[in-house]
């Protein structure tokens, strides 16, 4: 079964963390989401775990910023980062490379 809501989505991620990716790393990720299932949320992974907060980070390492339905289909596998990047469907500011990385760090994130 398919995560639906954002809320869902982001509630889940700690259980998903790939903690041998993420064991090095010590990275804030800034969720700006827009539309109906709009939102704002950081993500802190540090020491190959994972935090989720609402809100707005003070000194996020990286912004994503797109709309919260697209957010949806890109965790369940629906869409590719890469592909809504190029087609200017998702912006992101800061780190590139640790926006790359999300993929890897949650790799198992569209099974239920």
């Amino acid at each position: 079964m398919k995560v639906t809501t954002l809320k869902e989505i982001f509630e889940s991620l700690p259980s998903k963390l790939d903690k041998d990716a993420a064991e090095d790393l010590d990275a804030v990720y800034q969720f700006d989401l827009q539309g109906r299932q709009g939102g704002q949320y950081h993500l802190m992974v540090q020491n190959g775990a994972c935090v989720v907060k609402d809100g707005i980070h003070a000194d996020p390492h990286v912004t994503l910023s797109m709309t919260g339905e697209d957010c949806i289909r890109v965790l369940n596998g629906q869409l590719s980062g890469m592909t809504m990047a190029m087609s200017g469907r998702l912006q992101v500011t800061g780190d590139i490379g640790l926006a790359m990385q999300l993929k890897s760090l949650f790799p198992n994130m569209a099974e239920r």
